[in-house]
């Protein structure tokens, strides 16, 4: 009996080592397991601090940027040669007078003086040899006789020149100017960027002069609010309104005299050439993309001018009544309303009431489909016009033309 009590409680002791022994290696396995989990959490808050938007802490980014573009941006002064304006006579100030003769012919009184037209504005050296990008409305065009002076603020290179225009266009707004430099200088240059890369809500700095040499040099901070702009603007040489499209709106201030500066990113480069203020809104300006000005600037400098293929139509876009009186099954297709005398198109045969169908091999629904599409050949180029004419298909091969420059 005593034996059996003595197995029993040594079954009994070796069950609670084994028991004891289980929990110790649990505990122990627990233990091990958090401390290979413990650099996991660690790892995670690693990754989300690197994912964080980094926050630039040079309180001088912008005045280092100012400071590297401002020598290659200058001052111009446009001069022209005199014209006679004619200059109401001061001997009658009577109201009545005034409103009789204004409304039913010319002021005798009036005496024609001779006055000197005058323009100002900015621009910016793009290469050593000094050549200048500004806007057209600035300089004016080659041929015009007007005399043109740069101002640098350079070490060095502190005075005024003379340059002349090597291109220009009117429609793009755009001007190459080359320094007159017979002691072969190198003049202080700026980066040209990619206006399609910019983005919404980034810094844009301005740089120019406004109103004037008075204020030499200013420097303006904003954000690119917008891209893709479209505005109208009455011009003093056509005295009809010029449309500008693709234009990039930015909130840094641009005055009268600022035409024709930069425009540049946080790189420091040109990512459009101010040239527009909107004149009902405080705190909106208007930049033409540098993209623009890269794409014809070869052009500009080797012939003067850029040329624009032209097939010579009016054109409205289709819609379901138009559709339905033409008896065409579908809204594809632009509407030739009318056919300019002598151009391209007439050449080839189209008519008023035809309609566009395709060009080449894309499908035209709208006049923008039209312009975009005759923008990738060049003048004297052939295209291939599918037209629908009285229920008829026609495929009707046209040699682009240069767009006069009255159309422009």
């Amino acid at each position: 009996m005593l034996n059996k009590r003595r197995i029993v409680t040594v079954v009994l002791l070796v069950g609670v080592l084994l028991a004891f022994s289980s929990v110790i290696g649990h505990l122990s396995s627990s233990t091990i397991m958090v401390a290979e989990e413990a650099p996991q959490p660690a790892a995670e808050n690693v990754a989300a601090v690197s994912a964080a938007p980094i926050i630039v802490d040079n309180p001088y980014a912008i005045a280092d940027i100012a400071e590297m573009a401002s020598p290659a941006t200058v001052f111009l002064s446009v001069v022209w040669p005199e014209v006679e304006r004619q200059v109401p006579s001061q001997r009658f100030t009577d109201p009545f007078f005034n409103f009789f003769f204004d409304s039913w012919f010319l002021d005798p009184f009036t005496s024609r003086q001779p006055v000197t037209p005058r323009s100002a504005g900015s621009g910016f050296i793009i290469d050593e040899s000094g050549i200048i990008l500004t806007n057209q409305h600035v300089v004016g065009n080659k041929g015009e006789n007007q005399t043109i002076k740069v101002v640098l603020d350079v070490p060095g290179l502190d005075k005024e020149y003379e340059a002349e225009i090597i291109g220009s266009d009117y429609a793009l707004d755009l001007a190459v100017l080359r320094i007159i430099n017979p002691d072969n200088h190198v003049f202080p240059t700026v980066p040209l960027g990619d206006s399609d890369e910019t983005r919404i809500g980034e810094w844009t700095i301005a740089i120019g002069n406004p109103y004037g040499e008075a204020l030499h040099h200013t420097v303006t901070v904003g954000v690119l609010s917008a891209k893709g702009r479209e505005i109208s603007i009455m011009s003093q040489e056509t005295g009809r309104p010029n449309t500008y499209k693709n234009l990039m709106q930015t909130d840094a201030a641009i005055n009268s005299g600022n035409s024709g500066g930069p425009l540049l990113n946080m790189k420091g480069e040109v990512i459009g050439i101010n040239t527009a203020v909107h004149s009902q809104a405080q705190g909106i300006g208007f930049a033409i993309p540098i993209n623009v000005a890269k794409e014809v600037l070869d052009e500009l400098i080797t012939t003067g001018g850029v040329s624009v293929p032209w097939m010579g139509v009016y054109q409205q876009t289709m819609n379901e009544q138009l559709a339905s009186q033409l008896r065409i099954p579908d809204n594809k297709g632009v509407l030739i309303v009318d056919v300019v005398e002598g151009s391209p198109a007439a050449e080839a045969g189209l008519k008023p009431w035809d309609v566009i169908r395709r060009i080449e091999g894309r499908d035209i629904f709208s006049t923008d489909d039209v312009a975009e599409e005759i923008r990738k050949y060049n003048p004297g180029d052939e295209i291939m016009v599918t037209i629908m004419r009285q229920g008829e298909v026609m495929i009707i091969p046209i040699i682009l033309g240069d767009m006069p420059a009255h159309l422009r």
